[in-house]
């Protein structure tokens, strides 16, 4: 808590008291209050108490160690790819996928005063998310670990000459202009986030839905493991909306793959697939099942 910028530290410990008072209804996040982690727990469960957290594994740790229900979390932005390191985060939290939120997201270039900017604060997203924006206004891009802690320190640095990105409820908490908004460089940009919680859901408790199932694997070190571990998929009829690889380790020498499908175990489908990917695997961990918020396809 302490690693927050003074402007946000009094409201994070507002924030946090309220929702140890009943952790059943704590939506855990990572960022500053006004961040869109804060956003999107609002948006997913208005009636939550949103615990903010300095970090993916803070929020995390706090539906490991029962002080939140559930912890919500950036997965991929539609212009700047996966979040970085999320990854490797949800397989080692031990947590489960419960559900999905989809997003837009709107930046605002906010400051304490009225330019020119020699620099933009922001999360790495954010940043990666208005590029063109700051490179045709010559302002150096500084990366914080969220969008509104940026905000909160541009209003502690008392630097009339910086900014911050973040979203526009961040400058009227911490006391800063909107100088520009929907900085953003596409229109259409838009965040999925993840919700977890300690217990899966159960697949057939989840009705006739449309369901997403989320899994990790690690293929065989033998020649066209993966190809042949994808096959199950396409015989069976079971769409793969997503399939992205990371190195596990520092010996390059496996690969681990993420992946989401459309439905879920119990579906014969889905299962004589999953079946086959196990054959194939020296590892399968299913990450969980979930309603699909966003039709796919």
């Amino acid at each position: 808590m302490q690693s927050y910028p003074a402007p946000a530290l009094a409201r994070v410990t507002e924030m946090a008291h309220a929702a140890a008072a009943d952790p059943a209804r704590a939506v855990s996040f990572q960022g500053a209050p006004g961040c869109n982690g804060h956003r999107a727990a609002l948006e997913w469960d208005p009636a939550c108490l949103p615990l903010p957290c300095f970090s993916f594994e803070d929020a995390l740790d706090a539906v490991k160690d029962g002080r939140a229900g559930h912890a919500i979390i950036p997965i991929e932005n539609s212009q700047h790819g996966r979040v970085a390191d999320i990854h490797f985060l949800l397989p080692e939290s031990d947590l489960n996928i419960v559900g999905e939120h989809f997003m837009p997201i709107h930046h605002a270039l906010m400051a304490l005063g009225d330019g020119p900017f020699t620099a933009a604060y922001s999360h790495p997203q954010a940043l990666g998310q208005s590029r063109f924006f700051l490179r045709t206004r010559g302002m150096v891009p500084m990366s914080y670990a969220d969008t509104a802690g940026a905000a909160a320190y541009v209003a502690e640095l008392g630097d009339p000459s910086v900014a911050a990105i973040a979203p526009k409820i961040a400058a009227e908490l911490y006391g800063l202009k909107v100088i520009a908004e929907n900085v953003e460089d596409a229109a259409d940009n838009m965040t999925r986030f993840v919700v977890l919680a300690r217990d899966a859901r159960d697949p057939a408790s989840l009705g006739a839905r449309p369901m997403m199932t989320t899994f990790v694997f690690e293929v065989k070190n033998v020649p066209a493991a993966l190809y042949k571990a994808m096959g199950g998929f396409a015989t069976n009829g079971v769409n793969m909306t997503k399939l992205e690889s990371y190195q596990k380790g520092a010996s390059f020498s496996a690969t681990t793959f993420y992946a989401d499908i459309v439905g879920a175990p119990g579906d014969p489908a889905v299962d004589r697939a999953l079946e086959e990917l196990a054959f194939h695997c020296k590892e399968l961990r299913v990450l969980g099942t979930y309603p699909q918020e966003r039709p796919r396809g």
